[in-house]
């Protein structure tokens, strides 16, 4: 299919998980795909498999942290193409631990990645954005936003990218920009075997232990999260915005 056919798509943390999926399904619907991440190695291993699949991405290392390096990438996107139309705010890192426990700097790691990451990627695409009167802006936050155990930092950012999602919609609406959020619930990537291995759980224990709590009984996977940010990434969704999508096999608020 042709759903985003002419549109450039720029997804931050694209070489895994989540941010992988959601490149393969924008690709997949003929979009012309960037994807950033500073792992390089991940970067080019992606690269590859879609190229194996028929699939043609572009992929710069970048540190979403970086303003500098962030204005100078999306400046030779929109050169290139004369617009920037879809920008996914997926990176993310976590350093989860009691908050008794918790470093500042595993505090400011953090913040910094989901929150000064999707704010200085934000600023810079819409200025694109708002020259062509079109954009679809889609952060990634999470369950965690509404709280969890050993995630005061990742809970907080993730609640902080609801807020930061409903503003710029209210902000950008009169541009033909929409801005909205997905809250995954447990989804099967690297990250969540990361949290396995920090609990001292086999992986498969993990998700057979969140299996039990999910109404639709299964957990998710990269591929449930990539179909919601390809629904709001339409442009027959402009009238959706400011909007949190819990994609959880459940209710969560």
């Amino acid at each position: 299919m042709n759903l985003l056919d002419g549109r450039v798509a720029l997804i931050t943390g694209g070489s895994k998980g989540i941010g992988k999926e959601i490149a393969r399904t924008f690709s997949s619907q003929r979009a012309t795909v960037y994807i950033i991440d500073l792992d390089e190695k991940a970067l080019n291993e992606t690269k590859e498999e879609f190229a194996n699949d028929g699939l043609e991405i572009a992929t710069f290392k970048v540190n979403v942290c970086d303003k500098e390096k962030i204005d100078d990438t999306f400046q030779q996107i929109a050169n290139k193409h004369g617009n920037m139309d879809i920008l996914v705010n997926n990176a993310g890192v976590i350093r989860d631990n009691l908050f008794f426990k918790m470093t500042e700097e595993d505090w400011d790691t953090v913040m910094n990645v989901h929150v000064k990451g999707s704010y200085f990627c934000s600023q810079i695409a819409q200025k694109y954005m708002v020259r062509e009167q079109y954009g679809r802006i889609i952060n990634i936050s999470s369950t965690s936003a509404l709280g969890k155990r050993g995630q005061a930092n990742y809970s907080t950012a993730k609640a902080g990218i609801q807020g930061f999602t409903k503003t710029l919609a209210i902000e950008l609406g009169r541009y033909g920009i929409t801005v909205n959020a997905i809250a995954p619930g447990f989804i099967e990537t690297e990250m969540t075997k990361a949290t396995a291995k920090r609990l001292g759980l086999d992986f498969e224990d993990l998700i057979e232990r969140n299996k039990n709590t999910i109404p639709v009984g299964r957990t998710g996977k990269p591929a449930d999260i990539a179909n919601a940010a390809l629904f709001f990434a339409l442009e027959a969704s402009s009238f959706v915005s400011g909007q949190v999508l819990y994609v959880a096999g459940g209710p969560r608020t």
